[in-house]
């Protein structure tokens, strides 16, 4: 049987097989003590397949000052996860405490880098939270809404 018509017999979730739809965020220096994504709404369908892109415009050293995308579940208490990922840098900020909470996350990015995360969206409804998780960007207005509907 090829793989179409498993998909449509349902023995393979049609799903599994979606080419991700890719969405590219740009990110550069501060502009005075703001930061943020290039892109600040993401609308999703439940169960999309997904390829975020971020890309860092940004002149700043990597050691000083590094950027990344980090989707976190519905409910998640957005500055306690911050507070944590600020002191989680031997695990490029992400907080082990806080590891079940995230969907989805890229990996650090420093000038003229870009990193990919591949995902599925949530099959809930609903408005959720995505930011840099590098210390204190989420506080200078490094975050976004993800919406599923």
């Amino acid at each position: 049987m090829s793989l179409a018509l498993a998909c449509l017999a349902g023995s393979v979730p049609l799903e599994a097989h979606q080419t991700p739809r890719t969405i590219t965020l740009t990110v550069a220096d501060p502009v005075g003590d703001k930061m943020s994504y290039s892109v600040k709404q993401i609308v999703a369908k439940p169960g999309e397949k997904l390829k975020i892109r971020m890309v860092s415009m940004a002149q700043t050293p990597k050691i000083v000052m590094a950027h990344n995308f980090v989707l976190l579940k519905a409910g998640t208490d957005v500055k306690a996860f911050s507070d944590a990922a600020a002191n989680a840098r031997a695990t490029d900020y992400i907080p082990p405490a806080f590891t079940s909470a995230i969907i989805a996350h890229t990996a650090m990015a420093g000038p003229g880098e870009s990193m990919d995360v591949t995902f599925t969206a949530p099959t809930k409804p609903g408005k959720y939270v995505f930011l840099c998780s590098f210390a204190g960007h989420w506080a200078a207005g490094m975050t976004g809404d993800f919406i599923v509907r």
